[in-house]
Parts: structure tokens; sequence; C-alpha cells
């Protein structure tokens, strides 16, 4: 469960747009937007360290966030809302936080991980994972960080839907439950090597795009005797 509640201390920023967050970030910090509850949002900036550190621990994207602004005692419990990552060098760009109630259940996307062997695959079958990821929702504090399916009873052929998951107490799950494929067993395709083409028959080879001389089967073969000239006859 995502339980454990970590302090980040963040900074309002005075000046926003892409020059300033290019500033920001070449200090190492990672310019983002702090929404309250009904309230104004913040712009806000916060150490890049420190936002490593929290995203990487033991409950990743789903821990509780205390924020406290720079010069303020006020603890915002908050959650990661979304954040951007630069597509080249991977490192997150920017980040949005949420304001939460603690006693109000929230939305949220949670990964499902496949555990076990299926005997499917030890008789040569293949495990495909279909959705990697399940909406959920729950109170901020009983948000899973993953749910394991265990996959280790699928045949060649099982499908296991949704509504295969065990029940967590606390926690609904939103998606469709008998549309929502998790994972399945198949046989592996078989590539097919296309047949080769005919030759064609013997003799009866004719070069692309031209055709034999019309009525060119029915001219008899010349005669040695006509190919050489008529007896007693010079040429001249």
């Amino acid at each position: 469960m995502a339980g454990d509640r970590v302090k980040l201390e963040v900074k309002e920023r005075e000046s926003v747009g892409s020059a300033a967050s290019r500033r920001l970030r070449k200090d190492g910090m990672i310019p983002g937007v702090l929404y309250g509850r009904g309230k104004k949002p913040h712009a806000i900036s916060v150490p890049e360290r420190a936002l490593r550190r929290v995203l990487t621990g033991s409950h990743g994207l789903h821990t509780i966030l205390d924020v406290v602004l720079e010069g303020q005692k006020t603890t915002h419990a908050s959650i990661l809302k979304e954040y951007q990552q630069d597509p080249l060098r991977g490192w997150i760009s920017h980040v949005d936080l949420q304001e939460v109630r603690l006693d109000q259940p929230i939305h949220a996307q949670v990964v499902v991980e496949l555990i076990g062997e299926p005997v499917g695959v030890n008789e040569g079958g293949v495990l495909s994972q279909v959705s990697r990821e399940i909406n959920v929702e729950a109170l901020p504090m009983e948000i899973p960080d993953r749910i394991e399916l265990d996959v280790s009873g699928m045949a060649i052929g099982d499908t296991l839907r949704l509504a295969d998951l065990d029940e967590r107490e606390g926690v609904s799950y939103l998606d469709d439950p008998e549309e929502t494929v998790l994972a399945t067993v198949t046989m592996p395709t078989l590539i097919v090597e296309p047949e080769e083409e005919e030759e064609l028959e013997e003799g009866m080879e004719v070069p692309d795009g031209e055709e034999a001389p019309e009525g060119a089967a029915d001219v008899p073969a010349e005669s040695d005797a006509d190919a050489a000239g008529s007896p007693g006859t010079t040429s001249g």
C-alpha cells in the first residue's frame, strides 16, 4: 500500500515561461504546479534530487507527498498528478501535484505485475500481457503500489481478465471486468515462407516484355540446299 508519506519542500516560482523553466532546470530545479482543492494553483519549483528520491522510493508514483511551500508551515497532502519527461535524456522536465483529502477516495492507475511460470509456456506456448495498468478507486493511503496476478495455472489457450483478479479490501476496479484482458497464453505464430515462383516450361522462355513474332511458328525451316543457293548458279 502507498502508506508512506514523504515531506517535499518546494519553492514558489516568481516567473513562468519557457526561458524561466530552462534556467530552473539548469540550476537543478524542476518547474511544476501545485493544484489545491478549490484554491488557486501555485507555480512551484522542486529540487531535482528530492523529486528523484521520492519517485524512486518504495511506493513510487503513489507516494503521499507532504508538500511544504518555502517559508510556510502548512502541509499540503498531495499526490503526483502528472509529469513530463525529456524524450531524449529521460529526466523529468515538469510535474503537476494535486492536493488531496486523505479521507476521500481518488482515482489512480496501478500496474499489474504477472507472477509465476504458466504451465502453457513449458508446453511451448507464449505468455502475453495485454493490459499493464488498470484504473482503481481508493483512499489516497490505500492505493496499492502494484497488483500481482498469478499466471502459473494458465495453459495454452487460457485468458485472464479483470474479473479473475482477486478483490482487495478498500479498492474498487473501475474498468470493465469482462472486456479488460490482462494476460493470454497462445501458441507461437508460425511464419510461412512464400512459395517460390513456378519456373517457365523448358524451351518456352520469353524475355519479359517481348513476344514471339506473329506467324513465326508457321514458317518452315529453310533446307540446306536453299540456304546454299540453287545448283549451277553463281552469285554476282
